[in-house]
């Protein structure tokens, strides 16, 4: 691979929650690397059909998934991590909600794992941790790792309450040890599925749709507020860094500089 990728995807993540949690770190990754605090979900922006669309670069009328149950797809779309296999590159997969398994083909994979939400004191935690372990014994080229805790707190208490605001900070923190660990080998990319309001989301409201992304890498210009961005635009993106060929269908456009 030409260069290795870790995305982060942190559900339920809105753009004013991470400037509300007035972290350093938040500030840090704006100046450091590119960003927007406007690009825009899938909709319906619910999570499973979002990265399905994250992963597969067209909206949910054409990968068939449009609620939290995996629709297999009447005309299959390579997803990123097929791309990756088909490149010989190797892809790791770490997260928090069961259902996300059918965002990769068998055989896609190398190293997986999954610990439900709420089984654990700290699922983002304790999945980041499982990320390092399998990254110090695996050369892995592409490694996701999503947390869950954000989303299901919103749903639990409320977007943008002070206990979502909270969950939000633990997140930041283990996107903090990621960037800090292997920030020097990887590019890293942080990015939502969606946001939300009051205790959900599923709308086209700017609350639900409005997602917030960074990219922290020797391709992108530090300080740069990008524009005009779509979380189509996350698999053509990663796979432009890895020197990765896209699938012919996907619709988004990569932001590599």
């Amino acid at each position: 691979m030409k260069n290795k990728v870790i995305l982060i995807s942190i559900d339920g993540m809105r753009p004013d929650g991470v400037l509300a949690l007035d972290h350093p770190f938040v500030e840090e990754l704006m100046r450091r690397g590119a960003y927007t605090l406007e690009a825009r979900a899938a909709f319906p922006s619910v999570t499973l059909p979002c990265h399905m669309s994250m992963f597969h670069s067209v909206p949910p009328e054409r990968h068939g998934t449009t609620t939290n149950i995996f629709m297999p797809q009447v005309r299959p779309v390579n997803g990123l991590f097929e791309q990756i296999h088909i490149a010989g590159g190797k892809s790791g997969m770490y997260y928090g909600w069961e259902p996300l398994r059918d965002i990769s083909r068998p055989g896609s994979l190398v190293s997986a794992a999954f610990a439900s939400a709420g089984a654990l004191t700290d699922t983002d935690t304790s999945l980041t941790d499982k990320m390092f372990a399998c990254a110090e014994n695996t050369d892995l080229d592409f490694i996701f790792l999503y947390l869950v805790e954000t989303d299901e707190s919103g749903h639990r208490n409320g977007f943008m309450s002070p206990e979502y605001l909270q969950t939000l900070r633990i997140a930041i923190e283990n996107v903090k040890r990621v960037v800090e660990e292997l920030g020097d080998l990887y590019t890293v990319i942080i990015t939502s599925d969606h946001g939300g309001h009051d205790r959900s989301h599923g709308t086209e409201m700017p609350e639900d749709m409005t997602i917030p992304m960074f990219f922290l890498g020797k391709d992108f210009t530090p300080g740069e507020k990008l524009q005009d961005v779509s979380i189509l635009d996350i698999a053509p993106t990663v796979a432009a860094i890895m020197g990765v060929a896209p699938a012919a269908e996907w619709e988004g456009r990569p932001l590599k500089v």
